[in-house]
């Protein structure tokens, strides 16, 4: 699919779970989100079999505005223009949010590739604006705030636009995730009403890499699922179960969805966390990837999604104790984790 060209989106009935994509399979929202009767099942179906093959779809008619998305991705730029002075301003610390330095991570927790080169993007972290008496905020748990806002005129404003397009999402995309794994549609919903979500906002600079480096090394994601606005510039790749990298190509109207590590955790294994990279672009390019996680204190425990007497493949955890984890493991110790031996950019 190109950007000019009619999507073809994808139905489970006309392919089998051997066959190798070819493309991300495209979904059709407008349906469900119209309230169409049967049209939740139907796509909850759809994306059954994709989480359980490839783990990765494209969605259109998902309900956000592009100027939304387009209006966001100007002021990313905006705050990228700063010099790298103005931006250690904002440095990422033990509230993990802020801004992450060029050549800070190492995803040592992939099971697709040894990483052993810093990764080439530089990133700004912002999450959910909540007020901050908010009980998350005042508790000082991580990811939840207080963000710390660039001092550039018109940023703040179409961030948090965006942010909350991508949580209302996010809460209509839950349901189908219940029905999918076989559950009342409303199961998922009570560990949503106050969720931890950030969003990765980066840049990726149009740099010769050393071999085995990226802009962000194979890997998958930690969330229970990441949304992910499409732009021109190429370079985000999913590897498949036969081994092909597929690119996500552009679609102005489209988002990527996946699911990350905690949800397969919680599934018992069932719904998969594909691992993706990005290759160094040929010229700039921008990405806001939000994760969309449950709310701290959630449990996710295989035995709720385990057959009868299947074992169980994982052990219990938090959302939090997971997300926490993650980072601590991939990020440097100069910029909010604890990985040592990474030295990022203007440490």
């Amino acid at each position: 699919m190109t950007a000019d060209t009619a999507p073809k989106i994808f139905d489970r009935r006309n392919v089998d779970k051997a066959d190798a994509f070819e493309e991300i399979p495209i979904l059709d929202m407008g349906p469900y989100l119209a309230g169409e009767p049967g049209a939740a099942e139907e796509l909850a179906a759809n994306i059954r079999f994709i989480q359980e093959t490839i783990g990765f779809y494209v969605v259109i008619n998902h309900g956000i505005d592009r100027k939304v998305i387009d209006d966001a991705y100007g002021a990313l730029k905006d705050f990228f223009k700063l010099t790298s002075e103005e931006k250690a301003g904002y440095k990422f610390d033990e509230t993990s949010v802020g801004y992450i330095a060029p050549k800070s991570t190492v995803y040592v927790t992939s099971k697709v590739n040894e990483n052993t080169k810093q990764d080439l993007n530089e990133t700004l972290v912002l999450c959910l604006d909540r007020p901050d008496d908010h009980p998350y905020v005042r508790d000082g748990v991580r990811f939840t705030g207080p963000n710390k806002w660039p001092d550039i005129e018109g940023f703040r404003e179409p961030m948090v636009r965006y942010q909350y397009a991508c949580a209302d999402l996010g809460r209509k995309i839950v349901p189908l995730y219940a029905l999918a794994l076989d559950k009342p549609i409303d199961f998922f919903d009570k560990y949503f009403e106050e969720p931890i979500m950030w969003t990765r906002n980066a840049h990726y600079p149009a740099i010769e890499p050393e071999e085995n480096q990226f802009g962000i090394s194979p890997h998958s994601d930690h969330s229970f699922l990441t949304i992910l606005p499409l732009t021109r510039v190429a370079g985000l790749q999913v590897l498949t179960r036969q081994g092909n990298w597929l690119p996500a190509n552009f679609n102005k109207d489209a988002l990527v969805i996946n699911t990350g590590e905690f949800l397969n955790l919680w599934s018992n294994g069932r719904f998969i966390a594909s691992p993706h990279r990005v290759v160094p672009p040929d010229t700039d390019r921008f990405s806001m990837a939000t994760f969309f996680d449950a709310a701290p204190d959630t449990l996710a425990n295989p035995a709720d999604f385990a057959e009868p007497g299947e074992a169980l493949k994982y052990e219990p955890t938090t959302m939090y104790d997971y997300v926490c984890g993650y980072i601590d493991r991939n990020y440097s110790s100069k910029a909010g984790g604890k990985a040592e031996g990474i030295e990022p950019d203007a440490a």
